[in-house]
């Protein structure tokens, strides 16, 4: 690995205070891409990264590589590593709605347990419902901790390195939590633990929503949006309680909005009903 790119990296995770899967993200990317080169980084041009991107047919995986470049050249542009800057446009992908669950479909999943229901039973549920009713990112609410969480309120220390956010927690979520943690046999700063009373680990919480739902929690998190979305809630409060840097990134939801707009006129304007 080059110098420029490890100073890169360290710029992320000390100035950035990117989360983990990001740096991880960035390095796997920014290493693939410059042993593709056979030179360092920095003395890649336009055409080396294009060349690189068209062996990905992927185009998900192309703006994620592609956006790692491109934040590594701001990055050396800034620091006059480089005389001139470049930025190639991401590839565009149709945007498709997410997969999401409905509010009774969740329920239901959990209607069998209950207060007389171990503890484990009742973190599942807990789990479950904190993460429908926040829309916290998977990461986000591992690492809430029982001082977060304040009057129906959670403060958020957000996965991204970016500020603190207020996220208001509906009473079903919090009444499961309150369940959960009255018969939790054990003693800890974070909410949501493990059977050894350690924070609840990634890949236990994927198992969990698996368990019940069939969907990674990540599914949760867009069907929270979506609930909004569809409730008529704006965007620009959707992409706050989301924790979206740019509205750009909320945008995939407008198509919800839209739809459920056209329905409304199909059922309730006059014309409609004449043909």
């Amino acid at each position: 690995m080059s110098k420029y790119l490890e100073a890169f990296l360290e710029y992320l995770l000390i100035n950035k205070g990117v989360s983990k899967n990001t740096y991880d993200a960035y390095k796997r990317d920014l290493v693939q891409f410059e042993e593709f080169l056979k030179k360092p980084i920095i003395e890649a041009n336009a055409s080396d990264v294009i060349s690189f991107l068209s062996r990905i047919d992927n185009k998900r995986s192309l703006n994620r590589k592609l956006s790692a470049i491109n934040s590594f050249f701001d990055y050396a542009y800034k620091r006059d590593f480089v005389d001139e800057k470049f930025k190639i446009k991401q590839a565009k992908i149709p945007q498709n709605l997410p997969k999401f669950l409905t509010k009774e479909e969740i329920l239901n999943s959990l209607s069998h347990i209950n207060y007389n229901s171990s503890w484990f039973e009742l973190r599942d549920k807990a789990l479950i419902l904190f993460l429908y009713a926040t829309g916290l990112r998977i990461s986000e609410a591992l690492n809430v901790k029982l001082s977060d969480i304040e009057d129906g309120w959670v403060r958020v220390e957000m996965a991204k390195g970016e500020k603190q956010r207020l996220v208001p927690v509906a009473e079903i979520a919090l009444k499961a939590l309150n369940e959960y943690l009255y018969k939790r046999p054990c003693n800890s700063e974070y909410v949501f633990v493990n059977k050894n009373c350690k924070k609840l680990s990634r890949i236990s919480a994927f198992n969990i929503t698996k368990k019940y739902l069939n969907v990674s929690p990540h599914v949760l998190r867009h069907s929270f949006a979506t609930s909004l979305v569809l409730g008529g809630a704006d965007l620009r409060v959707v992409q706050e309680l989301l924790g979206h840097a740019s509205l750009n990134t909320t945008q995939i939801y407008t198509h919800i909005q839209k739809e459920n707009l056209k329905d409304t006129v199909l059922k309730y304007h006059p014309l409609e009903d004449l043909e």
